[in-house]
């Protein structure tokens, strides 16, 4: 049985998914940290040709975790419209080609999302956003792997500051709020990402509790 230990790199730059994963780990007691705060922030990218989302996150953990000789969750997640037959999936990051920041990219994708959807009717744009995990030891066998979803559908009219990527346009609930008006407490408790740590969080606490 792999070894679990008390703390667990997240393999992202994204300060935003640090957060929403330390709030739920945290509780374990396991100390999450980024790869930057451990001085790896300038390796190089795994190459993501996996054709699924959970392809995808297990590339990245072991990738991460044999370079850091560390435990490493990694995830990929994105976006996926029914009616543009699942797009943009797993290119949700980098779906528009266009922007060398994260603020560049996520200005284009929901561009180019809304320009895909303007002809179809609100009522017709469901979507649901989907998260796989994968935790890796430091030898780049895997630990743990879930998934998780939250379903909802794009509006065209973006709200809300509490987000990134296509948060502003993904509307969760008959109130009509997005997820990026959601507050940080709200959005754990019910995103695809919050589900998959959750996940991940049970299969932890076992091998926390038998090591």
């Amino acid at each position: 049985m792999t070894r679990m230990i008390r703390e667990l790199v997240i393999a992202t730059g994204n300060p935003h998914k640090v957060d929403e994963i330390r709030a739920v780990l945290g509780e374990l007691g396991i100390w999450v940290v980024s790869l930057v705060d451990i001085g790896a922030g300038d390796l190089p990218e795994p190459q993501e040709d996996g054709s699924t989302f959970a392809e995808n996150a297990r590339i990245k953990a072991r990738q991460y975790a044999r370079a850091t000789n560390r435990m490493v969750l990694a995830d990929d997640s994105g976006l996926a419209v029914e009616a543009l037959d699942g797009a943009p999936g797993v290119h949700s990051a980098r779906w528009a080609g266009v922007g060398t920041t994260r603020h560049e990219r996520d200005g284009a994708n929901n561009a180019k999302l809304i320009t895909e959807l303007a002809k179809v009717p609100e009522r017709s744009r469901a979507a649901k956003f989907v998260c796989a995990m994968c935790v890796a030891a430091a030898d780049g066998s895997v630990v743990a792997e879930s998934h998780g979803e939250f379903k909802g559908e794009i509006t065209a009219r973006p709200r809300g500051g509490n987000g990134f990527g296509y948060d502003p346009y993904f509307v969760v609930d008959a109130n009509g709020r997005t997820s990026a008006e959601l507050s940080s407490d709200e959005k754990n408790a019910r995103s695809h990402r919050g589900a998959a740590t959750r996940a991940i969080a049970t299969q932890l606490a076992k091998r926390l509790a038998l090591s």
